[in-house]
């Protein structure tokens, strides 16, 4: 019999599922986007529904159990979602245990960023690694830390929210959490929209606003547009870049990481963002940390899902 979980990767944009078995290969997926203004009952709604997908597509395999990666904070000893700046109205929410009344299964929540580095270290990109970080870019920044072979916690499960660290500490750009200058507001890829939009808004005759072609400008046509060779397109990647580069400086001098390994949406474009990153390490890293390679998750966008799984399996 196949030994399998349920995975539910739960972002403030997309809601995904899938049936994982215990060798991470996906055997059955759905996915919606996330009524975030719906509030928890509507998206546990949405779960439940994922979830009876992806079970009803192998009616062979029966799960053992269900685990959630979730935006935090949360603890995720308790299960409950503390308050996520990416879901509004989510408060001190018994996610863990609503779930599990709702669905008949044991559920594990953890915060997606640790989800994540648990999928990579068993099933990607930190397989035979001891001390590994992982970094999400995409709405936000989110992360997780494996030091000695362990996957770092901390108090109430609450540790490697790396987003909130202050990477600029004058900035006049305040983040979703209320400070100014964290890495989440300078470099996810949220941030990269943001100054799309504005390009595009100063130069409307200009290749991001024609790629854009009348919609709302995002990451994805700043990249387009870069590819194309677009001068404004290229120095927003170059800027991004350096700010992405500014906080895994900061990561490689707190856990001297054997790998630093980037997913999340904005990792698609990890191609123009190498050099830049790489550039910045080695102008501000100490020399004894140049050296840690930086790359791709092995997982790519299913990190999530095959991480969340993990926590159950």
């Amino acid at each position: 019999m196949t030994r399998a979980a349920v995975g539910i990767d739960l972002g403030g944009t997309e809601l995904r599922a899938a049936v994982v078995d215990e060798a991470g290969r996906i055997l059955s997926r759905a996915q919606t986007r996330t009524d975030a203004c719906g509030g928890p009952s509507a998206v546990i709604e949405q779960m439940a529904a994922l979830v009876a997908d992806v079970r009803d597509a192998v009616p062979g395999v029966t799960p053992v159990g269900i685990g959630v990666g979730s935006p935090g904070p949360l603890d995720a000893e308790a299960g409950i979602v503390i308050g996520p700046p990416t879901l509004h109205g989510w408060h001190d929410v018994p996610l863990r245990d609503l779930l599990a009344e709702r669905l008949g299964l044991p559920v594990r929540l953890d915060n997606d960023g640790h989800a994540a580095v648990l999928g990579e270290w068993r099933f990607g990109a930190g397989r035979g690694l001891s001390s590994f970080v992982y970094i999400t870019v995409s709405t936000g920044i989110g992360g997780g830390i494996v030091v000695d072979g362990h996957l770092l916690r901390g108090r109430r499960g609450m540790a490697a929210h790396v987003g909130h660290m202050i990477v600029e500490a004058g900035s006049d750009v305040v983040c979703s959490c209320g400070n100014p200058g964290c890495w989440e507001a300078l470099a996810s890829g949220s941030a990269l929209d943001r100054a799309g939009r504005a390009a595009a808004a100063r130069e409307p005759g200009g290749t991001i606003a024609r790629i854009a072609a009348g919609q709302p400008v995002t990451a994805r046509h700043v990249m387009t547009a870069a590819r194309e060779g677009d001068d404004t397109a290229l120095a927003l990647v170059g800027r991004e870049g350096r700010y992405l580069g500014a906080g895994i400086v900061s990561l490689l001098h707190l856990f001297s990481p054997e790998r630093v390994v980037i997913g999340g949406g904005l990792s698609n474009g990890l191609d123009l963002l190498a050099g830049p990153i790489r550039a910045t390490i080695a102008a501000r890293a100490m020399p004894a940390f140049r050296d840690v390679p930086v790359g791709p998750s092995a997982l790519g966008l299913d990190v999530g899902v095959i991480g969340a799984a993990a926590l159950a399996l």
